[in-house]
């Protein structure tokens, strides 16, 4: 690696991690849910049902899942998700939006999407918004090769 594809690399990766963490502070400050929150009810809302297993949300959000049921037992807690067993595997259950969770998840999303729109979306013109979009494609189809 030459000093210009180590500081394009460097760049890359501490500028992603800065737009992250300025999201994750808006979303929190904003609607009292973290990243993690959103991501879950964000995969929840989109499902059918409304509910999924939990080794599929896993899957989903691409979380282990250790790490998704002690989060999950938090957001249980707060009243936005809820566990129920399987409508076709009595052994099982499904995580659920309950309608608390969807109230929250839908009042966070305007004041998300802003953040996105003020932090990411304003910073590019459309012809560096088309190369974000092609190197994010190249990105995944290179990943997707491992």
């Amino acid at each position: 690696m030459d000093a210009t594809e180590l500081r394009i690399w460097r760049d890359f990766v501490e500028t992603g991690d800065h737009l992250r963490a300025l999201l994750a502070s808006r979303l929190q400050t904003e609607s009292d849910l973290s990243t993690g929150d959103y991501a879950v009810l964000l995969a929840l809302s989109e499902a059918s049902g409304k509910r999924m297993r939990s080794s599929e949300l896993a899957a989903h959000i691409d979380w282990e899942r250790s790490r998704l049921s002690h989060h999950l037992g938090r957001m249980e807690s707060r009243g936005l998700i809820a566990r129920e067993k399987c409508l076709d595997d009595s052994r099982g259950s499904e995580i659920v939006l309950t309608a608390s969770g969807a109230s929250m998840f839908r009042s966070a999303s305007a004041p998300h999407f802003r953040a996105i729109q003020e932090l990411f979306l304003d910073a590019l013109d459309p012809e560096l918004l088309g190369k974000v979009d092609d190197v994010t494609r190249a990105l995944k189809e290179h990943l997707a090769k491992d």
